[in-house]
């Protein structure tokens, strides 16, 4: 099964130059765990902030994430893998990077997100289909 058949293309995108309380606000509000950071203006220059990148490097330390940009503490940079690739190549990518979360990648541009979750549900698919050999 391919990684376009189970990716999220609703993918939410910031401004490094928030505030890590801004991103929370997204996150919080739309219920997602992570969302794409824009550095800069050129094409491609992307990370990643987590909500546990928030909890970890912010909330925990008892700092004001008001006064913390998000370009501070995301990920940089992102893991993309291409809409084409299988589900299996996303699970070997996501181990072999220690990451719970690939940004699907069309010439270039991020078109989707695929996770952990969506992982597992391809593998319950499989299992369903009769497409899996183990």
């Amino acid at each position: 099964m391919k990684v376009q058949e189970f990716m999220t293309s609703k993918i939410e995108v910031i401004d490094g130059n928030k505030s890590v309380y801004e991103a929370a606000e997204t996150m919080v509000d739309r219920r997602i765990r992570s969302v794409a950071v824009r550095f800069s203006s050129a094409e491609g220059d992307f990370g990643v902030l987590t909500s546990r990148d928030i909890v970890f490097k912010v909330l925990a330390k008892g700092m004001n994430p008001k006064k913390i940009k998000v370009a501070e503490i995301a990920a940089k940079p992102i893991v993309c893998i291409d809409k084409e690739s299988d589900m299996d190549d996303a699970a070997t990518l996501m181990e072999k990077s220690n990451i719970a979360r690939l940004f699907v990648c069309d010439e270039g541009k991020i078109i989707g997100l695929v996770s952990l979750l969506d992982v597992m549900a391809a593998e319950l698919i499989a299992h369903a289909r009769g497409d899996h050999v183990s």
